[in-house]
């Protein structure tokens, strides 16, 4: 297994592998991750799953490329604790960000803002006693804000973490 200690977070990691408002009768997915056993829905008409399809995650892009929605789960091998790996995303993947929506709870955090004009969402839980770290995020053009954060409420109603893996 690997560490997270020295590496991205899981945004940053799956980056390196893109809505319109919702219509009444839109076409929703639900995705199962099979690994971590998280769902997460999302419109097929703004999101198409990006190749290569990975065990541990996925990522979908909007048609034009300029959204993303991300999901994914991995090992916290280090042991982490939620306040330390909230801190590792924020200076990974969001340095310099103006939050606007940020609690923190026992077991998940969300991070919400802007940097470098792109609109930010990302939520993420411990599950298994800490032990495995599931997470999604949605990126889009802070000029399609009204556009995408229907999408980010219809995503974040869909989530349900994954108890698998916890071996």
């Amino acid at each position: 297994m690997t560490s997270i200690v020295g590496r991205t977070s899981l945004l940053a990691l799956l980056l390196g592998l893109p809505a319109t408002v919702l219509a009444q009768g839109a076409e929703i997915a639900t995705y199962r991750n099979p690994l971590y056993g998280f769902t997460i829905s999302y419109p097929t008409a703004e999101f198409a799953p990006q190749e290569p399809l990975e065990e541990a995650g996925r990522v979908w892009a909007s048609p034009d490329g300029s959204a993303k929605l991300l999901a994914g789960g991995l090992p916290n091998d280090d042991g982490l604790s939620l306040r330390e790996y909230r801190n590792l995303v924020l200076r990974e993947s969001y340095p310099d960000a103006e939050l606007d929506y940020a609690p923190v709870r026992d077991s998940w955090f969300v991070v919400s803002g802007v940097r470098n004009g792109t609109m930010f969402y990302e939520r993420v839980t411990f599950t298994c006693g800490g032990k495995v770290i599931n997470s999604w995020a949605l990126l889009y053009p802070q000029s399609e804000r009204r556009r995408y954060d229907r999408v980010v409420e219809q995503v974040a109603r869909s989530y349900r973490p994954g108890s698998s893996n916890c071996g």
